[in-house]
Parts: structure tokens; sequence; C-alpha cells
């Protein structure tokens, strides 16, 4: 299906998957509409693609997705794809997490994301055509110590797509999940060790990888459903 003149909203695009994903639709011919807190990147990213809008912001603001669908209307006629990809992560041991960063990553990771996701579909409904596609992680099958909160906030999404999933059935509405694995991104950048260097991953995946996976889900015919895509480095055994 192509992807021609459509318009997909996405989330947490400074940097990263969210900046690769915008890079790949931008590139099938897709209007996109950004935002990220880090509003310079966006900006320089929207100077790059050409046919974009970029909405400044933090996505936890509870009217930032309705702004997000309402500038994608406004400014391309339509919106017809919402990449649900903001989200941070915070891990640590008993000892020593700091409790007010993981309260603060549930609320962009589960609270905005589950905000972002029924406005878009509240949207699709009336519009009777559309696809979201949620961000989830490896982490969200499956969890390892001082990580607990996170994966957590990932299996909520799990539980959430699904749902969403099962209630559009039988539309022209689409729901899908990605489950990226070890990603070469900022994500992770506070660590004291990267999880590629714990993992003996020397190449883990670029934005690029899971970007064009993105499109592909994107590009099935009307009747093709994918729910949930893992995406994972070669040598990424867990």
């Amino acid at each position: 299906m192509s992807l021609n003149d459509q318009t997909a909203v996405i989330t947490g695009a400074s940097s990263g998957i969210g900046s690769g994903v915008a890079r790949e639709l931008s590139s099938a011919g897709m209007n996109v509409v950004l935002t990220a807190r880090r509003v310079e990147r966006p900006e320089a990213l929207a100077n790059e693609l050409g046919k974009c809008a970029v909405v400044a912001g933090d996505i936890s603001d509870p009217e930032m997705p309705q702004r997000l669908i309402d500038t994608a209307v406004e400014r391309f006629g339509t919106c017809d794809v919402v990449f649900n990809n903001a989200g941070i992560m915070h891990t640590g041991i008993i000892e020593d997490v700091d409790v007010e960063n993981l309260c603060r990553m549930v609320r962009v990771n589960v609270e905005a994301a589950t905000r972002m996701a029924y406005v878009a579909l509240k949207h699709f409904k009336k519009s009777n055509r559309g696809h979201l596609v949620n961000v989830s992680s490896i982490l969200g099958t499956k969890v390892r110590p001082s990580a607990g909160v996170y994966a957590g906030s990932k299996y909520s999404i799990e539980a959430l797509s699904e749902a969403l999933r099962m209630e559009v059935a039988k539309t022209d509405i689409k729901v899908s999940l990605i489950e990226p694995g070890v990603v070469e991104t900022e994500l992770q950048n506070h660590f004291p060790v990267h999880p590629k260097e714990i993992l003996g991953i020397t190449t883990p995946l670029q934005p690029a990888d899971v970007a064009r996976c993105v499109r592909f889900i994107l590009e099935q015919p009307a009747h093709v459903r994918i729910p949930v895509m893992m995406i994972l480095p070669g040598e990424q055994a867990m």
C-alpha cells in the first residue's frame, strides 16, 4: 500500500527511533508531524525533511495528543498514522534507584502513551481508518533485575495494544506493536555500562533498522494485520 501523501504523527522525535522513523516515512512520501521536548532537534529534522510540522512540548501534557492530531489535520488535511514512540528509561537497584525518576517514567511510558493511543483511535474512528503503532520493547515480554518498573511500563503497552487491536477488529483501523531489542540510541546513554556491552553485542540495531520494519508494517494491504513485531540484533540471545 502506498504511503504517499498520508500523514503520520511521531512522538519522541528528537532522536533515535523517532527521528529514524520520521526519515523513513518522509522518504516514502508521507507528511510528518513531530514532537519532542527538545524543540531544536525536531526543527532541524523538519528543515531536512520538507513536508513536516513540529509541535513543541512535553508529551505528558494532557492536551498534547489532541494538539498533534489537530496540527496534522490543519496542516496536511489528514492524520493517517500515529507512531506512539515517546518514552524514557530509568533502572536501578532498590538501594540506589531514584523513585521520582521511576514515577516520571511511568507517567511518560504509560500515562502519556495511553492518552496518545486513545486520542488517536477516537480520531481514526471518526475517519473510519488509520493505523496506531505503539512502541514496546523486548522488556515488554520479560524482566530482569533492576528494570522491573521499565519492563512493567512496557508490559502495560503490550496489554493495551492487544486490547485495542481486538476492539477495532473488523474495521479499517489497525493497531500494531513493535518490540525492539538493543538499539543504538540515547535512551541508555546515562547508564554506567551500556546494555550492548553487558550483552556482548558489537552490532546493535540502528534506528534506521527499526524504521524499515515500521514502514513494512504500514505498507501492508488493508486486509493484513501485523499485531506484534519483535526486532533484534543478530547477536542478542535474550
